[in-house]
């Protein structure tokens, strides 16, 4: 007869607070993260760093690209290159910035998948709305 013991079935173990990373980290540690999202909280900055996806570009290549002014451009440029999101590297008279790491592409991806994700889940949830209404 097989042993019949009682055991626990293997479950994932829900995850507290306390076992996020985040949580691990000190006072300054998140002021320098929140930092660096603010950041990227500028429509203008986004866009910039969306056209660095395919590779270093010049200021005028970004304008282009872009549609923004040229000062506009090279005070988002500044502001990224200071937060470490951008490097900037001289060739003769041009100056050519990059993305400095490409991390930053995937945390975009999951912040679009989650934003759309949300966005289906609000659309059901006004078209169940619109059901429950014709029912009336």
């Amino acid at each position: 007869m097989p042993n019949r013991t009682a055991t626990k079935p293997k479950t994932k173990k829900a995850t507290s607070s306390t076992d996020c990373g985040i949580a691990q980290l000190s006072p300054v540690a998140l002021t320098l993260m929140a930092d660096f999202f603010k950041v990227l909280s500028e429509v203008s900055r986004l866009q910039i760093v969306c056209c660095l996806k395919g590779g270093a570009k010049n200021v005028t290549e970004i304008i282009e690209e872009t549609g923004l002014g040229q000062a506009n451009v090279s005070k988002h440029l500044k502001i990224l290159n200071q937060a470490g999101i951008v490097s900037r590297e001289q060739q003769g008279v041009c100056v050519y910035y990059k993305i400095a790491n490409p991390f930053l592409f995937e945390l975009c991806d999951l912040v679009c998948d989650t934003l759309s994700l949300q966005v289906e889940q609000q659309s059901q949830q006004l078209q169940q709305l619109a059901v429950l209404r014709q029912g009336r």
